[in-house]
Parts: C-alpha cells; sequence; structure tokens
C-alpha cells in the first residue's frame, strides 16, 4: 500500500536531465528505423525546420547529419528552451511540414532520443568528427565534405564551438569568440 505512490511516480514518462548552457550530442530515428531520409524532399524540410528552429534563437546548431536512417546533432539549448523542447521543434515541425507537402500522416519519428552531454573541448573534437565523418563510415561518401545533408558541407550556417568547450593553446592570446576553433573544415580552409 505504501508502494503505490512510488509506483506510479516510476511508471510516468521518463525526462531527461538537462541543464541550459550545456552543450549536447543527441541522436534520434525514424519510425522503425525505417530509411525515411532517402527521399530529397523529406531530408531538406528536416534539415530546413532545423536549422529554422536555430535562427529564431531556440538553440544553437553547431554539428549535424542527416542520413537516411537517423539524425546527429551537438546543440545547445537557449535558457528558455529545454533539450526535449529542441527535439520537439525538430521533429514535430518535420513531421507536420512533411505530412503537409507529401500529404501523407506516417508516423516520421520514433519517440524519444539518446542524448549525451559533451563535456570538454576534447569530447567536443571526438563528437564533432563522429557527426562528420558518419556518412563516410557508412560508406555513402568518399569525403564528409561531399554529404549534402551534413554541417560538414560547408552549405550551411551553424554556430561556433561554445565558449567554454574551446581548447586552451599555449602562447594563444587570441581568445574569446574570436579565439581558436578546431573545426577541422576551418584548419582545411586555411591550409589551401
Amino acid at each position: 500500500m505504501g508502494l503505490q505512490p512510488l509506483r506510479k511516480h516510476l511508471v510516468g514518462r521518463l525526462t531527461h536531465h538537462t541543464n541550459p548552457g550545456w552543450t549536447y550530442f543527441i541522436t534520434t530515428k525514424p519510425t522503425q528505423n525505417i530509411s525515411v531520409f532517402q527521399v530529397k524532399e523529406v531530408v531538406d524540410i528536416v534539415v530546413t525546420k532545423m536549422l529554422e528552429y536555430r535562427s529564431k534563437g531556440n538553440y544553437l546548431l553547431h554539428d549535424f547529419v542527416l542520413l537516411p536512417n537517423h539524425l546527429h546533432a551537438i546543440l545547445n539549448p537557449t535558457d528558455s528552451v529545454t533539450l526535449e523542447k529542441c527535439l520537439q521543434l525538430i521533429k514535430g515541425g518535420g513531421s507536420h511540414e512533411i505530412h503537409k507537402v507529401r500529404d501523407n500522416k506516417m508516423q516520421i519519428w520514433q519517440s524519444g532520443f539518446h542524448k549525451s552531454r559533451v563535456t570538454d573541448s576534447i569530447d567536443y573534437k571526438k563528437k564533432s568528427d563522429y557527426i562528420r565523418f558518419n556518412p563516410v563510415v557508412a560508406k555513402l561518401v568518399e569525403r564528409p565534405e561531399l554529404w549534402p545533408f551534413s554541417s560538414a558541407s560547408g552549405q550551411f550556417e551553424c554556430d561556433p564551438i561554445p565558449q567554454g568547450l574551446k581548447p586552451i593553446t599555449l602562447g594563444s592570446t587570441n581568445v574569446g569568440p574570436k579565439g581558436p576553433n578546431p573545426n577541422p573544415l576551418s584548419r582545411l580552409a586555411e591550409a589551401r
């Protein structure tokens, strides 16, 4: 009898414990892991919605890749928006637009998502590289910049690495927003 209130509480919907200002690596998939995102029109809608909500200030979007059967992103929710709300905007906004444009009501996304907090510059680089090279590992392209539905393509405006995650470089007096940014694409551009 004393366990009933506790049991009711534990059976409720699971929530993600997140904090404003933290940076997260997220993964989410379509329903039943179907390759919904191999249709260009559908992919364009999801990427457009993701960038639209970034532009509206709901989150900072640092890196992303949309493959035929999943989405990876590194983002920072704003102080007024939870991580759950960020994913609701991306998934719900994308689904709504897909249903409108394609005149169908099929479920697009699995419920929920996986997240891990990005803890430092080394962790950021590891997760950013994972996103960047995901299409290469999946044998969809030979080089990250060739995958058109990714921040690695250079087609989309994304946010720089968060200030607290920038690496500390010896001898560098240039700190702050214009400080070093460990973005492999910017190093490629500098090398050319």
